[in-house]
């Protein structure tokens, strides 16, 4: 459910509309995260050509296939775009109210071929569909799991946009509680566990370990999120522990980074948050909440499922 309302939005804000093959969109954008977050004998055993050949050959030939058929879609977007373009252009109006019709701009005035603009759209599908909308799960989850804290966030929501009907985004930088619940939250489950890979561009030692040049590097997020040389009680969901602290997503505290940092953070970062903030507000605004069948917020399940992404093990919000 929550993945169906986040590809909504995504095709809105790339498309300016409900496409028609959203429905056929949203299956693809679910085997290219499983494949990327799959287990694979190649990562384990890098050096063996033998069962790269054996494995990632297989595996290459799958992903290939389901790009191909993505990429006709947004093959046939983009034909509808430009048939529909000409005549808006035509009449003295604009394209640029969405991601499409920006790119399209820059391919007229800027080196930028389809096969670029397909990549762009691809790459916001994949990282823009899922991420925030598991933040947001597992915030409605800790907010389910802490009624103290639910109670106080609500009543900050419903203070802050009482009598106007609607939570809009002018607003939301008053929700000053609300922000530290989405900085917690992002502490104890950043969607992506993993940073992007690094390469070392030398010989080094870290804490003794002897790392070659060219060596792949792995920066585990959720593990230093919940260090406990850092954070005291790691474990404990506690937003007020981000009272009075400069600690924000930036990628600056190296021991708060779920969003990475550097030149390789997430770039869609505050798109994300902007969609975390205005979902979970509305949701805690609108609507009541409470666990089924007499359940007690500590019997809450809370496992997590590993892959490319930490979604939750069982779904909170069922359609």
């Amino acid at each position: 459910m929550m993945l169906s309302f986040g590809n909504s939005i995504t095709c809105r804000a790339a498309f300016g509309k409900i496409q028609k093959q959203e429905e056929v969109f949203l299956p693809f954008i679910k085997q290219f995260m499983k494949m990327l977050g799959g287990f694979s004998l190649v990562d384990l055993f890098p050096s063996s050509n033998l069962l790269r050949l054996l494995v990632a050959n297989a595996a290459e030939r799958k992903l290939k296939k389901v790009h191909s058929a993505a990429d006709a879609i947004m093959e046939t977007i983009i034909n509808d775009r430009l048939a529909k373009r000409s005549s808006t252009v035509a009449a003295g109006g604009n394209d640029d109210e969405d991601l499409l019709g920006v790119l399209l701009n820059l391919k007229d005035t800027d080196d930028l071929g389809f096969t670029e603009i397909k990549a762009v759209i691809l790459d916001m599908f994949l990282a823009g569909s899922d991420t925030w909308t598991i933040t947001v799960e597992w915030a409605m989850s800790e907010l389910m799991k802490h009624p103290r804290v639910m109670e106080k966030a609500q009543r900050e929501v419903r203070k802050v946009f009482n009598g106007k009907g609607v939570v809009d985004e002018a607003s939301i930088d008053r929700l000053q509680y609300l922000q530290l619940v989405l900085k917690e939250t992002l502490r104890l489950h950043p969607p992506g566990p993993l940073a992007i890979p690094r390469e070392s561009k030398e010989t080094i030692v870290v804490n003794g370990y002897k790392i070659p040049a060219k060596t792949r590097v792995f920066v585990n997020l959720w593990a230093i999120n919940r260090d406990p040389h850092h954070w005291a009680q790691p474990e404990v969901f506690e937003p007020e522990r981000f009272l009075n602290s400069s600690v924000d997503f930036r990628g600056t505290d190296f021991h708060y980074l779920p969003f990475g940092a550097g030149r390789r953070m997430c770039p869609g970062m505050h798109y994300g948050l902007a969609l975390a903030y205005l979902s979970l507000a509305n949701l805690i605004y609108h609507f009541d909440w409470k666990l089924p069948h007499q359940m007690k917020p500590e019997d809450l399940d809370m496992r997590e499922r590993f892959g490319i992404e930490v979604k939750r093990q069982n779904n909170l919000i069922r359609a």
